[in-house]
């Protein structure tokens, strides 16, 4: 089951970096959705490489086909089969690493666990694997927004440069405008500049994604071992080189006295509200009607254009100078990912408290 996400949304995913497509199978999805293939499309083209200059020269179409499971534009409740080709590997790249463990790559413990690796790119370690997750994610919120929810990633940091604003504060209609997706044009610019420099130098960088959940009805998650916020932190840190999670206040509320981070309740317009949100939408695991916002901290890409000692599998110090078509920061390309996966979540979520 460790390639299968979700309890009653069900999505397997299969396919390798450099086999022949990558792919998945989506069950209990409802019937009756209208299914915007084009909307589907667009969401692979935020994901796709080689879409600015500030990441992979890769150059994937990602066109989605879907097999099964969609009658006259609308899904059937029958499984709904997709496949999307690998059109565009460069597989010799990864000829001289064929026996060689690469720093922070998934290469030994795959080695040491299976026996035998892909080592063309990662294999099903890459994150080529997550355009899966985002065609089914893109599915996920065509239902969502039957129910009014909808969600919202951007960048808000790239190494030492942050967004130092209250997503409140924010134009999120403005993440589109840039290649590194973050809604402040001033900040954007300060962080493509930041990742262009660390791409000339051989080198990587990582940072931050923020993601804000709107719309979403009191009462989603299951209390103790399915509560909602542990769902979203197993979805997030299930994606490439994600390395943290932390929602509500998160680590910013360790230093506050439980009187400044108490969510008062309050009777506005015939609901109960919070007067603050430190929760971030979400008490006991469930979720409390307010907006739900979290962070994703991402380490840098460990493929780097620069000399690296590590061993290879006859146990030897070796020297490796990686090739190949690398990010130099996964930031642009995650934040529909992020998405993506708060979308299934979300979607599994509302279908378990049916």
């Amino acid at each position: 089951m460790s390639n299968t996400f979700g309890k009653i949304f069900t999505l397997t995913t299969f396919g390798e970096s450099h086999g022949k497509a990558v792919g998945g199978i989506i069950d209990g999805f409802p019937s009756g959705i209208e299914i915007d293939e084009e909307f589907v499309q667009r969401e692979l083209d935020r994901r796709r490489p080689g879409q600015s200059s500030i990441t992979t020269p890769r150059d994937e179409s990602d066109r989605i086909e879907f097999l099964s499971g969609i009658y006259e534009g609308k899904s059937t409740g029958t499984p709904i089969a997709f496949l999307i080709w690998n059109k565009n590997q460069h597989s010799s790249d990864y000829q001289k690493m064929k026996d060689v463990f690469r720093p922070s790559h998934a290469d030994y413990t795959y080695t040491a666990k299976y026996g035998i690796r892909d080592h063309r790119g990662g294999g099903r370690s890459s994150a080529r694997e997550t355009i899966a997750r985002v065609a089914g994610g893109a599915l996920a919120k065509l239902a969502l927004k039957k129910l009014g929810i909808t969600i919202q990633a951007y960048t808000s940091q790239a190494g030492s440069i942050v967004l130092n604003k209250d997503y409140s504060e924010l134009d999120l209609s403005q993440t589109e405008n840039n290649i590194v997706r973050c809604p402040d044009a001033e900040t954007a610019e300060k962080m493509i500049e930041l990742v262009k420099q660390i791409k000339a130098e051989g080198d990587t960088i990582g940072g931050v994604i923020s993601c804000i959940i709107k719309g979403v009805p009191v009462g989603l998650g299951e209390p103790v071992f399915g509560k909602l916020h542990a769902q979203l932190a197993s979805a997030m840190l299930s994606i490439n080189a994600a390395k943290g999670f932390d929602y509500g206040m998160g680590f910013a509320g360790v230093s506050l006295k439980g009187s400044e981070a108490n969510d008062v309740f309050i009777a506005e317009d015939g609901r109960i509200r919070t007067k603050t949100n430190y929760s971030g939408g979400i008490q006991g695991g469930i979720s409390n009607g307010e907006d739900i916002y979290f962070r994703v901290a991402f380490k840098p890409v460990p493929t780097i254009l620069q000399e690296q000692q590590t061993v290879n599998e006859k146990k030897e110090n070796v020297e490796l100078h990686a090739q190949g078509r690398h990010d130099p920061c996964v930031l642009p390309r995650a934040v529909p990912i992020v998405e993506a996966m708060a979308a299934m979540v979300l979607l599994d979520a509302y279908l378990l408290s049916k």
